[in-house]
Formats: C-alpha cells, structure tokens, sequence
C-alpha cells in the first residue's frame, strides 16, 4: 500500500516496520494546527496498513516533541473556539493509539512536553535519549491537563506520582523516568538507535497475532478509563483555554518571567 504524504510528517517502510516521525524540527516538532490535522491521519493509517507489524514513532532533530506551539496557542487564547476543533483533534490521536493494535515503539529523541509527552507515553515501548525530559506542563500555562495526561500519567505511575508531576508541572529527566516506571528504558543518545532496532527487530520476529492480541487485553483497563476520563478533560481544557490566567500564562511565556495567576 502507497504511503500517505504530509506536511509535518514523514512515513517511511523498513519492510514490515512503519516509522512515523514528526517532522517540524524548526520548531522541535510543537503541535500546531496542520499537525493536530495531520497526526490523527497519519495514526489511523498506520494502525490499518496492512503491509506492517510494528510501528515505530519519533521527532525530528533535537527533540521528540515540545508540546503546543505558542504561536497557535495565542491564536486559540484569543479565538476559544477554534480549540474546539483541535480538542476533538486530540482525542482522536488518544483513541487511535488507544485503539491501534500494533505494538508502538517510541524513539523519544529528545523533550517530550505537553501534548507530545502523552502521544508518548501511549506507546508500548518507550526508549529515551540520556538528556531528553518529559513533562505535561499545562498547568503552568494556565490550563487543564486534559488531552490524556491525568489519564496516562496515571496509568503508568500511579495516582500519587502522577498528581505531582501533573499538579507541579514537572518535567522528569530520562534517568529518573526510567526509575520510576514512566519510561521504559534511558541510553546514552549514541546508543538510541541500536536499542530501538533491537525492540523493534525482537517484536517483528514474534507472532503478529499473539502480540496484537496481548496488546488489546492489556489496553482494555486503559480504554475503559478513556471512555470515563476524556470527554470530561477535553470539557475542563476547554473552559481553560477561555481563562484569564491561560492568557496570562501564555504571556509569560513569551516574556520569559514567572507568571501572575488570579485564578480568573
């Protein structure tokens, strides 16, 4: 089957592995409205191409993903209801990877924030670069982490671990992810590409049934959460994005100081 083509991503075959990389590198691959478009797209063709087994996601250049791009996150903050749109964008990508049936290597290449850190941590496998730092740092800009943080987070830490990162804003170091159970494995960034080859290859050369099978059980918990947490969260982003503090937070990340909440 023909590959799809995008703007902001790169599919490319390496016989039965797919590798969708998402490809601003300029801006270190942030999400801005042609790649909210583009990635559910890209998603839902991989998890049905018939012509592989295995996917493996990654960023271009320095970084996995550096979460909302400013830019479009202004625009959404003086024009609310263009949000709307991406949140329903959003949850889409969480339900396809949700969905999806294929295992999903992750190769997190470098910083994996906000939005980019939950499209992380719904793969399967997740190998990080020594250096690279995950994070949902929505609060820090005055917003709800709902687009599938409290519902991955969670998941894969804990409820107790998860509210500190998520209520902090936290970014966590590989190492430290790794430790903790967040991640599944941190190398030396000159080592990424082997130990994702060696995953990727040993899934490859399993039963494409069992694996497939293995991963829908034990997505099933997760799923029912989903159906519980998501339309709720996208709900509570929603009305932050209409906030006073969301503005101001943007602002001071633009002016590079500490923001100034009033809880408005």
């Amino acid at each position: 089957m023909a590959l799809p083509t995008f703007d902001t991503l790169l599919l490319e075959r390496r016989a039965r592995l797919l590798v969708v990389t998402l490809n601003r590198p300029e801006a270190l691959n942030a999400v801005n409205l042609a790649l909210h478009d583009e990635l559910p797209e890209a998603l839902a063709f991989a998890s049905g191409d018939p012509d592989s087994d295995v996917v493996l996601l990654t960023g271009a250049g320095r970084a996995f993903s550096a979460g909302g791009d400013i830019d479009h996150m202004e625009r959404n903050a003086s024009e609310p209801h263009l949000f709307d749109h991406e949140a329903r964008q959003a949850k889409r990508i969480v339900q396809i990877l949700l969905d999806m049936d294929k295992p999903l290597v992750v190769r997190m290449n470098g910083h994996a924030v906000g939005l980019g850190a939950t499209i992380a941590l719904m793969g399967d496998i997740i190998v990080a670069a020594e250096g690279a730092r995950i994070g949902d740092p929505h609060v820090g800009i005055g917003l709800v982490a709902g687009d599938g943080g409290a519902l991955i987070w969670a998941a894969r830490i804990g409820l107790t671990r998860a509210k500190e990162f998520l209520l902090t804003g936290e970014l966590v170091e590989a190492r430290e992810a790794e430790r903790i159970g967040l991640i599944n494995r941190c190398v030396p960034a000159d080592a990424l590409d082997e130990a994702v080859a060696h995953y990727c290859d040993r899934l490859l050369k399993g039963s494409s049934q069992a694996l497939r099978m293995t991963k829908v059980l034990t997505n099933m918990e997760l799923r029912r959460a989903a159906t519980a947490l998501l339309d709720a969260g996208i709900a509570y982003e929603a009305v932050s994005v209409r906030s006073a503090d969301h503005r101001e937070g943007l602002a001071a990340l633009r002016e590079k100081r500490a923001p100034r909440f009033t809880g408005q």
